[in-house]
């Protein structure tokens, strides 16, 4: 039996693709009103511009669980978590802890990333796991996708990522006392403000002008992510086809409620990982 891989909701794994590689979801939690509901699992209506709308990380238990199910499915090949970066959830302590819980081999990675930054390495190590590669060698693909992975975002606002502590009040006061469009990207697994710009399609056209410069001539795999932004997120997809020679797999996807609430209504994002391979 293979490998198995166990990621978290905020990877935004399309359903399709997850069940076709075996890819197993844990959620992370929205609470709303005082109601916990769990991502990709209960009906969320979300208000992403309420205040009252907080995120939690997935469970203990929830990840314990999850990775003794799959252990038992890979017939004891092991587990490969692959989650959001410890620096933007506490998901990864959760997972360590749940790892240790366990009596079969289970190794954890941290993708340093968000949303498809975290689901690009999931995707890439569950590949590798079907075509019969060990545990080490699905935990080195993993950790390779992950360190190639470029990300770049643009909000409306950064009101609600410094609300939930995501970017400093010291970069939330940059990009709107300036009256500037801010263009964020995740560095270390945190993140921080890349660039500005005075309008929307000026602050897009450098969100588009990094993905390219990040892209390099290599094949590259490309994410696009967008909250009630579709026709924008599209834009940006034709621009990159276009402007990235080597372009490969591409994925487009909305960001779920846990990426959502911090990013709020309008927010674009572009992965980029060149030489997935």
């Amino acid at each position: 039996m293979p490998v198995i891989v166990v990621t978290d909701s905020s990877a935004g794994v399309p359903a399709e693709l997850a069940a076709r590689l075996d890819i197993r979801t844990v959620p992370l939690h929205v609470l709303i009103d005082g109601v916990e509901l769990r991502e990709g699992i209960d009906p969320m209506p979300v208000d992403y511009t309420a205040a009252a709308a907080s995120t939690s990380a997935a469970s203990p238990g929830d990840l314990r669980d999850a990775y003794k199910r799959a252990y038992a499915a890979s017939g004891g090949d092991g587990v490969l978590g692959v989650h959001i970066s410890r620096q933007l959830s506490g998901t990864w302590e959760a997972a360590r802890h749940a790892a240790a819980d366990l009596d079969g081999p289970v190794r954890l990675v941290d993708s340093l990333g968000a949303g498809l930054g975290t689901g690009f390495p999931a995707i890439a190590a569950a590949r590798r796991a079907q075509a019969g590669a060990d545990l080490d060698e699905v935990y080195r693909t993993a950790t390779r996708v992950a360190e190639r992975a470029r990300c770049f975002i643009v909000v409306d606002r950064l009101e609600q990522l410094r609300r939930g502590g995501r970017i400093s009040t010291a970069a939330a006061v940059f990009g709107t006392a300036l009256i500037t469009r801010p263009l964020l990207h995740i560095v270390d697994g945190r993140i921080a403000l890349a660039d500005k710009a005075r309008t929307t399609s000026k602050v897009f056209d450098k969100l588009i002008a990094a993905a390219v410069r990040a892209a390099g001539e290599a094949p590259t795999a490309i994410a696009v992510q967008h909250l009630d932004a579709a026709p924008r997120a599209g834009e940006v997809v034709e621009q990159l086809r276009t402007r990235i020679s080597n372009a490969g797999e591409v994925i487009v996807a909305e960001f779920g409620p846990t990426l959502g609430i911090h990013l709020g209504p309008g927010a674009v994002g572009v992965l980029v990982i060149p030489d997935q391979t």
